[in-house]
Formats: structure tokens, C-alpha cells, sequence
């Protein structure tokens, strides 16, 4: 065993013993404080960031080095995020209860996982996130994150919240850090099925997906939040006006996931494509597809072009003959985290979206809500776009429970 491999698994043992120790309102307190060490910490949180991203110019993209980058209103904003989570509702932990015809009382009940690992791009501000999420749900983390941000989530763990969780009188262990920038830190974390049942994966597609294989062979079960790309079409009785409004409210960023990446247009609403590649225009958009105006398609038709750096700024665009093909195409063809319908045909409308398998169905809104906090009022660990059941969409610290049957009885019950 090499020396990653047993730092890795300390912070993973570490964790699970702290785990016991958790109470809601201990974990409330704790975040509090985090929140408060964010503000007052912010001098080294900015200086470390900066060290980052001075290593980072000249290996990294614009809109990654972006991500990486922090400054006061950002740092401001994490803590007011820290605070926040700290607020919500704790998990009910009893679901149902009921008596049997023999006496017994059974209760389900939700209860922690224990030790879950996250896997995360160098977006220091998903450390707290992720990390806040877990607390909130009882569990203990483990944190990794790319090479280019170590520096920053370093000092957000050991000078945030490892001390908010002692001053809140909680074991700092909780709270573990791959300190390495290998990649290989990822592979040993997503491998290691006894300490670590649970990994959250968060990052680039094929990079993201090879961790979740790896997880699948080692026995570890992953959340993953590889994929994304919205899909909105429009339907023959789309209101132009709607549509127009739609379009743009979906590409206010290019870099995340959940932002238009493919149009579809019905054959009937043709006369509305010129309007809407005006709408990308307007927005610097390049459009590629299958319909008149636009630029051939060189990829999939449901590549993702968040996930490409040189192309960020690009939609698909495509034409289908109805809502059928609309649905086939967004359940086959992308990744199945977001479709929404412009339509002013109410039973076309419904038809979609009890056609769409994906984890967000919209009908005249946007995409970009496929969001934890936009629609749960909770921060979320990552989108998972998994088609099998569990925790599916927006992860929040609602879903990080395993179900647990409570049974009590007086001795007497037999079968």
C-alpha cells in the first residue's frame, strides 16, 4: 500500500468513526460557525486561491480558471451558502409507522450512509457545498478535488471547517481531504467499498464516467454528475413570443450544465427558426443542426458543448416531426437531465411530458431551474442522471439516507 492509498484511508477511518458522534443541532451549529470563519478567514482563503490560480494560467481554460477564481463577493457568497444549509430543516428521520396484527411496531426510518467521498472539479466553492450537505444529512465526507484548487479547499478544511466543527464540539475528522493533486487520489477513493460506500462525482464527462465505472467494479456505488445539456422544443403551437423568451433565458451561461444545448423545432413551427437564430445571434451563439441557417452538424446531435472549452458558445439545432420524435430524441440522444416544451396545445404538452425520462421535464420554463436550490430550496451535491432507482436529479442532503425497518415488540411475537 503506497502512501496515498493510506492517507486516503485514514481520512476515511477517521471519518467513519466521527460519524456516531453527529446530532442536527451540533451539525447546525457547526455550519454557523463555518460561516462565520469563512468571513473571517477570508484573507488566506483569497491568498491561497490566488496561489492557485497563478498556477493555474496557461493550463487552464478561461472558463475553468473562472470557476477556480475567487474574490470578496464570492468568498462572501460561500459563506451566506455555509449559513444557509445550516438553517434547513433537519431530515425527518421516520418516514411511517404502523403496528402488526401481532403487536409488533414497526417504524421505516431514514438513517446515514455514514462515510461518503466526493470527487470534485477545482471549484473551491463545491467543497463547502458538498461538505455542508453531507454534515446537514449526518454523514461524514471525504473531499477531493482537481489539482488546480488543493490550495484553496486545504485551507477551507483545515481553517474553516475542521475548526467550526471542534469549536461546535464535533470530531474534526468528519471532515477528511485527499491531500494530493495525483489523479490517482480519485481512483483510490472511488475503490475503497468498506470505508467509503458512497462517492459523489462531480466533473468533465468521460473523466467523471471512467471514475463511475471504476466505483461499479470496486463495489462502491456513485452518484455522478458527468452529463448534462438542455433540450427544449418547440412545438407547431408554440407561441413565438414564449419561445423567443425561452431560448434566451436558457443561455444566460454557457458553462453549466443545465443550459440549452439542443433545440429541436417541429416541421409546423419552421417559420420560427429564423426568429430564434436571431435570438442566438444576439447572444454570440453559433448554431449548428439540420435546419436552414445554420452551420453543419460535426458532432452528435446531442454532444454537450458546455463540456468543450473551444466551442462553449454553441447550440444544436434541429428539426422533428412531432412531439414523438421530440421525446426519442431526448430520452436516447442526450443525457437525460433537462427537456422542456414551448406549446400552447395543453394535451401536446402533457404528452411530452409523460413522455420524457429524464430527471426534469419543463413546460414554458426553462432549464436552467434544474437546479437543488432553485427547486428545493437546498444546495445540491451534484445532478445525478442515473436511469436505474435512488437519488435521481438535483442531490440534496434530503436523499443521502439509507432506509433502515425498526421493529419492537414485548418477546411474545412468534411466526
Amino acid at each position: 500500500m503506497d502512501a496515498l492509498q493510506r492517507q486516503i484511508e485514514h481520512e476515511a477511518l477517521e471519518a467513519g468513526r466521527a460519524a456516531p458522534a453527529l446530532r442536527d443541532d451540533l451539525v447546525a451549529e457547526a455550519l454557523r460557525r463555518a460561516a462565520a470563519l469563512v468571513r473571517e478567514r477570508r484573507s488566506a482563503i483569497l491568498a491561497a486561491n490566488a496561489e492557485d490560480c497563478a498556477r493555474a494560467e496557461g493550463t487552464l481554460d478561461a472558463g475553468t480558471l473562472d470557476r477556480l477564481r475567487l474574490d470578496d463577493d464570492r468568498v462572501e457568497a460561500l459563506a451566506r451558502q455555509v449559513a444557509a444549509v445550516a438553517e434547513l430543516e433537519p431530515l425527518e428521520r421516520e418516514v411511517a409507522s404502523w403496528t402488526l396484527a401481532n403487536g409488533l411496531r414497526v417504524s421505516e426510518r431514514r438513517i446515514p450512509i455514514g462515510v461518503v467521498g466526493a470527487n470534485f472539479e477545482a471549484r473551491p466553492n463545491v467543497a463547502l457545498d458538498v461538505a455542508g450537505q453531507l454534515l446537514k444529512s449526518l454523514n461524514t465526507a471525504v473531499l477531493r478535488t482537481g489539482g488546480a484548487a488543493l490550495g484553496t479547499v486545504t485551507v477551507l478544511v483545515d481553517d474553516v471547517l475542521r475548526p467550526a466543527l471542534a469549536d461546535a464540539g464535533l470530531p474534526p475528522g468528519a471532515v477528511g481531504l485527499v491531500r494530493s493533486p495525483k489523479r490517482e487520489g480519485a481512483r483510490i477513493l472511488v475503490s475503497l467499498p468498506r470505508r467509503i460506500p458512497l462517492v459523489i462525482l462531480r466533473g468533465s464527462g468521460e473523466t467523471t464516467a471512467a471514475l463511475a465505472r471504476l466505483a461499479a467494479e470496486s463495489g462502491v456505488r456513485a452518484l455522478a454528475h458527468a452529463e448534462g445539456g438542455g433540450v427544449l422544443y418547440v412545438h407547431a403551437s408554440a407561441d413565438p413570443v414564449k419561445a423567443r423568451a425561452l431560448v434566451d433565458a436558457s443561455l444566460d451561461r454557457l458553462g453549466v450544465c443545465n443550459r440549452l444545448n439542443l433545440l429541436l423545432v417541429d416541421r409546423a413551427a419552421e417559420e420560427l427558426v429564423p426568429e430564434l437564430l436571431a435570438v442566438l445571434s444576439e447572444r454570440g451563439i453559433e448554431a449548428r443542426g439540420t435546419v436552414a441557417g445554420t452551420l453543419p452538424l460535426d458532432r452528435p446531435l446531442g454532444y454537450e458543448w458546455a463540456n468543450d472549452p473551444e466551442r462553449v458558445a454553441t447550440v444544436t439545432v434541429a428539426s422533428v416531426e412531432g412531439v414523438d420524435e421530440a421525446v426519442r430524441i431526448a430520452n436516447e440522444e442526450t443525457s437525460g437531465l433537462a427537456a422542456g416544451i414551448v406549446a400552447e396545445d395543453e394535451a401536446s404538452a402533457q404528452r411530452f411530458l409523460d413522455g420524457y425520462r429524464g430527471t426534469a421535464a419543463f413546460w414554458h420554463a426553462s432549464t436552467r431551474f434544474a437546479d437543488g436550490y432553485e427547486l428545493t430550496g437546498a444546495p445540491e451535491t451534484g445532478i445525478n442522471v442515473d436511469w436505474t432507482p435512488g437519488p435521481r436529479g438535483p442531490v440534496t442532503y434530503r436523499d443521502l439516507f439509507l432506509r433502515q425497518y425498526r421493529v419492537i415488540g414485548d418477546a411474545t411475537q412468534r411466526r
